[in-house]
């Protein structure tokens, strides 16, 4: 049974997410890395690949905001303070 059991925000994310790790893997000259046992990688190889994931959401999502996409953003941000939800 998988540990992480982050839902996605965004419906169809998560198969988004799991095309862009491959792509980057690839970018990385990580062959087959889907099929590749990741227990059986060091953490680093594994971390430059989150690393880089997270580097390009970031740009995304720098863009998206320097494009305008600010109020959109704002909107559906969550209106209580983090760390009271569900008290």
């Amino acid at each position: 049974m998988p540990r992480n059991t982050n839902e996605p925000v965004t419906v169809g994310a998560a198969q988004a997410l799991e095309r862009m790790k491959y792509e980057i893997a690839s970018e990385l000259g990580i062959n087959d890395y889907q099929n590749i046992d990741k227990g059986s990688l060091p953490s680093r190889v594994n971390g430059y690949v989150g690393g880089n994931m997270t580097k390009k959401l970031v740009a995304f999502a720098e863009q998206a905001l320097a494009g305008g996409a600010q109020a959109q953003i704002i909107q559906s941000a969550p209106t209580e303070p983090i760390g009271s939800q569900g008290r």
